[in-house]
Formats: C-alpha cells, structure tokens, sequence
C-alpha cells in the first residue's frame, strides 16, 4: 500500500517567533502608558477633577446637604489623601499608610482658609501629575508585583487612582449641584 497523501496543509513556519504570554511591543507598551496616564485625570467618560475643583465658592466647601455624609472639603481632602498614600505606597516601601478610615477623612466639615483649600487642590494635582509620570516611565514595569506589596502592581494602583477619583469626583458635583454652584447643562 502506498502512503495516502494528507489533505490538511501543513500550517507554513513563520520566520516570527511567538511573543511570550504577557509580552508587548515598545508601542503597544507605549499606547498603554499613555491610556493609563489619560485615565488618571482626564475627561472622557466623566468630568474631570480640574473642572469639578475649579471656581467652588468659598462659603460652600464645608456645607453638607441633605443626606450627604460629606462635604465638597471632606471629599477633596480624601481624595488627596487617598491619592498621595497610594502613589507613596508605590513608590516607598517603607511607607506608612495611614488607620483606616480615619486617616483618609478630615475631621472638619470646611478647611480653615482659602489657603488651606488651595494647598490641597495643589498637593492633589501634583500626586496625580507624579502617579501619572511612574506610569509613563518605560522603566517603570507596570506589571510586576510591587515588592513589599500583597500583589499589587503599578498598573493595578494607577487604575486604582483613577477609579476611585471618577467615584469621588462624581459625588463631587452632584454636592455642588446640590449647593446651586454647578452649571445647569
């Protein structure tokens, strides 16, 4: 009997090597980073935090409305304590984090000054601005796990900063809504 011929093509051998699981290009490393830093504080799907921050009056930041348990100063102030632990937290590992919940709410419902309120609006943009450019740094592996973590990466912590400030932020202008100093779209 001769040998029957096999009807099924061989696949042909590609002159590429398969890329290990995990493994990306410098650009799509690069398209990453780049999305990730957008998510951060950009505008896309929500409003972001530069818009919801700017103009709020003065007399207002420490008012709660009717069923909110915070204050426009209480929410600004946890999401700059909960952005500057987690980017410490990244990038210092003998960092402290502080109690839980406690140390992420300050215990005044209004700052003590005008001053006090652009102190933190500046520390916060600037904890943004740093977590955003650890992400953008190709150096930076987005995806190994941090060392004195419990399994966290870079990449699970920037987004962590970006959604829990897409929470926040949110609750930012409905507390401003509520207070009559959102603009009616």
């Amino acid at each position: 009997m001769t040998a029957k011929k096999s009807l099924r093509k061989k696949a042909p051998r590609s002159a590429k090597k398969k890329a290990a699981p995990g493994a990306t290009s410098k650009s799509t490393d690069a398209a990453l980073r780049q999305q990730i830093a957008e998510l951060i504080d950009s505008e896309h799907a929500f409003v972001s935090w530069k818009k919801a921050l700017d103009g709020v009056p003065e007399h207002i930041r420490g008012i709660k409305p009717a069923g909110s348990p915070h204050s426009l100063w209480q929410l600004l102030e946890h999401l700059r304590l909960a952005a500057w632990d987690i980017l410490e937290f990244c990038r210092d590992p003998k960092h402290v984090s502080p109690a839980w919940p406690s140390g992420y709410w300050p215990a005044a419902d209004a700052p003590a000054s005008d001053k006090d309120w652009q102190k933190s609006v500046r520390e916060f943009g600037h904890d943004l601005h740093e977590m955003k450019q650890l992400v953008l740094d190709p150096k930076t592996d987005l995806f190994a796990k941090i060392k004195h973590g419990t399994g966290q990466t870079i990449l699970r912590e920037a987004m962590l900063v970006a959604d829990h400030n897409a929470y926040h932020i949110g609750q930012f202008v409905l507390i401003r809504r509520l207070l009559g100093a959102w603009p009616v779209e």
